[in-house]
């Protein structure tokens, strides 16, 4: 096969072979990028995380400039898709998925790109990938960086089709089974910095608590807490560590399950008292304190 020559290949308008190389790599460059902190800037942004790492079953209405109908962020939609409309006579609703199977280095821009898509989506209409591309345009642009999330958690996926949707054996079949993987979830409530989930995956439960802190800050005022003995949420309960995604950290406690998780909310209250009282601490820490902190450290994970 003969080779294409040179001059018959199609450049961008306005640039040399050179500046469209050079263009390309940028390009490819720009989306291998990682952003720090994908939803950073946004009030919503620890619900975001929490639904997206490891809510089971929740979704939230949000304002989308540009789109006229009503938007609901989700944990997870069938199949794992990125977004779809319901049909009109089902109400034509909007959801989009935070948690899906194809996804880039950036949830951020995914969201975008799939929260653009609605602009121009039909009723009945779903994106199965929304893999940021570049054509995306900033989330910030989309969503108000003021504007915060009414989280309704389910405890199983029935929300995923119409109220009267008749359902084949098959299909009756497919949601008995997504139900069946849920994990026993609740958000726990009360008046306190970012946001909290308590889960039950069989024999101790946890609350893990996204907080948008600065993380050095925050590991430091743990560990002052932790030196003291008291970084407990009540008897029976055991500080598991900090894990760090999406830029934040996430403080992990193992507790009974049996305690209900009303209980919780007053204990995050006062315990999110003493993290804000050390969060400007900026004393020299104990022997203890660095020990602490040393611990909080070498067992942190990051999930991406």
């Amino acid at each position: 096969m003969a080779k294409k020559k040179k001059n018959e290949e199609v450049l961008p308008e306005g640039m040399s072979r050179r500046q469209a190389k050079l263009a390309a790599r940028a390009a490819e460059r720009a989306a291998l990028e990682r952003d720090p902190r994908p939803y950073g800037g946004l009030a919503m942004e620890a619900d975001l995380v929490a639904l997206q790492e490891f809510v089971p079953s929740a979704f939230a209405e949000i304002k989308v400039a540009g789109v006229d109908r009503k938007v609901y962020v989700a944990t997870v939609l069938p199949g794992a898709g990125a977004a779809l409309v319901r049909d009109e006579e089902f109400g034509g609703d909007a959801f989009v998925g935070l948690q899906t199977a194809a996804h880039s280095h950036n949830p951020n821009r995914d969201l975008a790109y799939a929260l653009n898509w609605l602009k121009t989506a039909k009723p009945g209409e779903t994106l199965q990938a929304a893999v940021a591309d570049g054509s995306e345009p900033a989330l910030d642009s989309l969503l108000s960086a003021t504007d915060t999330l009414d989280v309704q958690a389910h405890e199983d996926f029935n929300w995923w089709l119409p109220e009267g949707t008749q359902l084949n054996p098959q299909l009756a079949q497919s949601m008995q089974a997504a139900n069946d993987s849920i994990l026993p979830s609740f958000p726990v409530t009360g008046d306190f910095d970012g946001v909290a989930w308590w889960i039950d995956p069989g024999e101790k439960a946890h609350i893990r608590w996204v907080r948008t802190d600065d993380e050095d800050k925050l590991l430091q005022a743990l560990a002052r807490i932790a030196a003291a003995g008291e970084l407990l949420l009540g008897e029976g309960t055991k500080f598991a560590g900090v894990f760090r995604t999406h830029g934040i950290a996430v403080p992990v406690w193992d507790l009974d399950p049996a305690v209900a998780v009303s209980e919780y909310g007053p204990l995050l209250e006062a315990l999110d008292k003493r993290i804000k009282a050390e969060l400007d601490n900026d004393a020299a820490l104990s022997p203890d304190e660095r020990k602490a902190l040393q611990n909080i450290k070498s067992r942190q994970v990051t999930i991406r």
